[in-house]
């Protein structure tokens, strides 16, 4: 299966959007892999959330993070201190769900206001019309 990356610097309290819809939406994601470095690596303390949703978000983002969220794709934490002291630590999970629009990433910096690097990795897997359905109103329902 092809793999799709995608890579931005995502500031504090910003949502941004990559965008994966097609007409047809025959054309399924799977994220595979999150990571997060800091935009300036050793000068600042970084405490950074970052979530990925199925759907649009609204308002400031935050750093609260609720696993029973359906809308919910991943979140990462990823914590450094400029004092060699305390090595950097970086939480990532990830479900495993199937996807067939865009995708919403968000960032949250309890350490100041921030920026931190994203580097995603979508597994693209062609969808057949039943798994296309099936996606799509996942995707509606959730807006709702």
């Amino acid at each position: 299966m092809p793999i799709k990356s995608f890579r931005g610097l995502i500031g504090h309290e910003e949502i941004d959007t990559v965008v994966l819809h097609t007409n047809t939406g025959s054309t399924g994601y799977r994220i595979t892999k999150l990571q997060l470095y800091p935009n300036k690596p050793g000068d600042e303390h970084y405490l950074s959330a970052v979530k990925v949703y199925s759907v649009p978000q609204t308002g400031t983002p935050d750093e609260i993070t609720d696993f029973s969220d359906p809308t919910l794709l991943a979140a990462a934490f990823f914590q450094d201190n400029s004092d060699k002291a305390y090595p950097a630590d970086l939480d990532v999970i990830f479900d495993n769900m199937t996807f067939n629009q865009d995708i919403y990433i968000t960032h949250k910096s309890k350490s100041g206001t921030a920026s931190i690097n994203y580097y995603i990795e979508l597994e693209q897997i062609k969808l057949d019309l039943g798994e296309n359905t099936v996606a799509t109103l996942k995707d509606i329902r959730n807006q709702s």
